[in-house]
Formats: structure tokens, C-alpha cells, sequence
């Protein structure tokens, strides 16, 4: 008896086989909306990574302060997450995108105005309320405009936003402290969602209501089998082996993004001895480096389904390439040199993004578009909870060992254990889609 999942999977491929790829590029433009939004929230969230040593001497902060100040972020994030995705798979895209951009950018603003650890608490909370709806809301876009086959691609440009953002952080923050002072950095990178929430509410709508969208762009939108009508509960959701697959590996795995954007640059001051002014460079490498895996992530599963492998196992191959290029990580602290620590951390971070890419996609792939919001938020859910373990466990084992070998030595393995755990809940004789 033929494999289910397979049978879905081959009829995707072929139902969009079938058709030329259109001359529209709409979608693409809704793609760079999305990049840009993407690109906006990194900046906002890690700037306080790059400020990081001029706070904590300017404030006296020890690292069980700054691990406190970023556990607060994570823990608004997590319950963000938990909730947002049911909200805009309610309310929309457009509506849940923009709410959710507008009240991060005034909570990054409010930063400038803080002036203890707890105002800095409250300002981080808030941040990370608002931004939960980040990666949910695009994931949810990627879903309605690309077909199955070129989402993949599509959530790795989006998601490189996330590098760009943190290559132009550690660029642009110095600049404007120099120019302006440390509260300057925050009002004005906060100003730059609030000038692309204008641009989005002006531009998105959905494919069905866009009046710019070609006829023939729509029907290669619209080339996959059609959803099943009606939502599925949450109550149902949790209960998909699927479902726990995306949450358990996003607990495992986004704790190493989250040190990689909190603790880089401390990283790199205290190992290399370089500052706000000298940290650049190594920071724009590493997040140029994960850029590139990022798309190269996206592209290689895209490519590898349209060399005729099924969907899951493009996806998975994907992941097991992208955990395999993360273990060398634990190798970076005892690098001879700046140059091949910034090339170890590089691979791992570019695996890291390829790897996130593709995860994303994975619940694309399985659920319903009226769905992939609420899981995506689940699984950003446990994310969250994971960086709240990642700051309270830095914090602790910085403050008293000033080590970065336990945790390197974690985030090393981290994403192999992740893969394991996929395809045990998730194998690909089980891997059909969920309606």
C-alpha cells in the first residue's frame, strides 16, 4: 500500500509541476515587506546585546542583572507566542501584523527612558509582548501567497531579515551613541517599525483581495489542494504528534539563537577584548554568514523537491546538514585566533538559520493555513520558555565560572538532538497532512 504521505506530497509536487512559473512578482513583494519587518524586530530586540558593555558600566549591572533583563523578555515572548497565533489566525495578517509591530517599536522607544534594571525589565517585557507576533504573522503571509514548493525559499529570505538585523545593529547603534548617546539608539531604531507600518497597511491584503495580484500569479498561489473547510481547536492541535514535533525542537534549538544575540558581543569582548567600536566587524560576519544559510537553507530543501525527493525528506535532509554544521561550535572558545572563532560561530549561526528556515516550513507543509499561525506560536511558545532557561543559566554560569565552554559545549549538540526528536514523532510514513 503506497505511503500517504508520499501520495500527498507527489501530488503537490505535481499539481504545481504542471504549471510555468509566472511572469508576477507580487508575492515576491510581499516576501520583502515581510523581510523588512523581520529585519526591523532584530534590530529592536538586539540592540540591547550590542549595548550590553556600555550599560553595564554605565549601571553597574552584574550578569545576573542583564540575565535578568533579558529573562523578562523571553518570558513576555513566550506568553505572546502562546496566545498570538490563535489571534491572527482570527483576525489576519494584515490587522495581526500590524498590531503587533506597532507596540513593539513604542516599547523599543521606551527603553530610552529607562534608568534602573527594573524599568529596563518592564521595557524588555513589553518588547517581547509585542514582537511574538512577528514570526507567526510572516510564516502565516508565506503560507497564504507561495505555494508548498517555494515556501521553503520564501521563509529563508524572510528569516534572513533577522540576520540584517543584527549585522546592522552592531553598525548603526555605535554611531548614533557616539553622535547621541545610548537613549538616542533606542527612540530612533524604535521610530523605523512605525515608518514600515505605514508602508504595510498601505500595500498588504490577502492574494483573493489584492487587486495588483495577475490572474496567472494567483492560480500558481492557489496551485496546492484547497484546505479543508473550518478551524481545528486548540485542544486538537496539541494533540498532533506534528504539532510536538515543531514545539519540542524549537525548545531545543532556539536557546543557541538567543545566547548567539544576547551574548556575542560580550562574548567577544571579554575572549577577544574588543568593544563597542571593535566588536562590529566579527558581529557583521557571523549574521552575513547566516544570512547566506539562511536562503541556502530555504533553497537547498526548494531545490532538492524539485529533483523529485518527497517533501519531508528534502526537509529533513535540510535539518540533518544544518545540525552537523552546528557541532563544530564548541571548538570556538578555544580558537587560536578572532578570525576562526568569527568562521566557527559563523558556520553554526548560517546552520542555525538554514535549520530555523526550514523548521518553520515543516508546519506549512503539515497544517492548514488557517492553522499555521496557532502552531507557529506554540512552538515560539516553547522557544521562549527555552531562552528564559538559555538567560537564567548564562547568567548563573557567567557570574560564577566566567566560562563559555558549558554552554557552547550545550548548543553543540543541540540540534542533532532536536532532528532525533522530529523524526520520531514526526517520520515520514506519518508525516500527511493534518485537516
Amino acid at each position: 500500500m503506497p505511503d500517504p504521505a508520499s501520495a500527498v506530497q507527489a501530488g503537490d509536487g505535481e499539481a504545481t509541476g504542471r504549471m510555468s512559473r509566472p511572469s508576477g512578482r507580487r508575492r515576491w513583494v510581499v516576501c520583502a515587506l515581510l523581510f523588512l519587518a523581520i529585519t526591523i524586530n532584530y534590530i529592536d530586540r538586539q540592540i540591547i546585546g550590542v549595548l550590553k558593555p556600555v550599560l553595564s558600566d554605565h549601571f553597574g549591572w552584574s550578569e545576573i542583572d542583564y540575565g535578568n533583563i533579558v529573562f523578562w523578555f523571553q518570558a513576555a515572548y513566550a506568553v505572546g507566542l502562546l496566545t498570538v497565533g490563535r489571534l491572527l489566525d482570527a483576525v489576519g495578517t494584515r490587522i495581526g501584523l500590524a498590531v503587533s509591530v506597532a507596540v513593539w517599536s513604542v516599547a523599543a522607544m521606551a527603553h530610552g527612558a529607562a534608568g534602573a534594571v527594573s524599568q529596563f525589565a518592564m521595557a524588555r517585557f513589553a518588547l517581547g509582548l509585542g514582537e511574538a507576533g512577528g514570526y507567526p504573522a510572516a510564516i502565516k503571509a508565506v503560507s497564504e501567497w507561495f505555494p508548498k514548493r517555494e515556501r521553503a525559499l520564501a521563509a529563508g529570505i524572510l528569516n534572513a531579515g533577522a540576520n540584517l538585523g543584527a549585522v546592522a545593529t552592531p553598525i548603526l547603534a555605535p554611531l548614533i551613541v557616539l553622535a547621541f548617546g545610548w537613549r538616542a539608539a533606542f527612540v530612533v531604531t524604535g521610530t523605523l517599525g512605525l515608518i514600515w507600518l505605514l508602508v504595510w497597511w498601505m500595500t498588504y491584503r490577502r492574494p483573493a483581495d489584492d487587486p495588483r495580484l495577475e490572474v496567472a500569479e494567483r492560480a500558481w498561489i492557489e496551485s496546492d489542494p484547497i484546505d479543508p473547510p473550518g478551524r481545528t481547536s486548540w485542544r486538537e492541535l496539541i494533540r498532533r504528534r506534528h504539532a510536538w514535533a515543531f514545539i519540542l525542537a524549537k525548545f531545543l534549538t532556539d536557546p543557541v539563537w538567543w545566547l548567539f544575540l544576547f551574548w556575542l558581543p560580550d562574548f567577544f569582548a571579554k575572549t577577544y577584548g574588543l568593544n563597542l567600536l571593535t566588536f562590529g566587524p566579527a558581529l557583521v560576519v557571523v549574521y552575513l554568514l547566516a544570512d547566506a544559510g539562511s536562503i541556502g537553507g530555504g533553497w537547498m530543501s526548494s531545490r532538492l523537491i524539485e529533483r523529485g525527493w518527497s517533501v519531508d525528506r528534502a526537509r529533513k535532509g535540510t535539518l540533518l546538514v544544518c545540525a552537523l554544521c552546528v557541532m563544530p561550535l564548541s571548538l570556538a572558545i578555544f580558537a587560536e585566533n578572532l578570525f576562526a572563532a568569527v568562521a566557527v560561530i559563523g558556520l553554526a549561526a548560517a546552520a542555525h538559520q538554514g535549520w530555523s528556515a526550514n523548521l518553520f516550513t515543516l508546519v506549512s507543509d503539515v497544517f492548514p493555513r488557517r492553522d499555521v499561525a496557532t502552531v507557529v506560536g506554540m512552538g515560539g511558545f516553547a522557544g521562549a520558555v527555552g531562552g528564559m532557561f538559555i538567560a537564567k543559566l548564562a547568567g548563573w554560569t557567567l557570574e560564577t565560572t566566567g566560562s563559555y565552554v558549558p554552554l557552547l559545549l550545550m548548543a553543540s549538540v543541540a540540534y542533532l538532538v532536536g532532528l532525533g526528536v522530529i523524526q520520531l514523532l514526526a517520520p515520514e510514513r506519518a508525516a500527511m497532512r493534518v485537516g
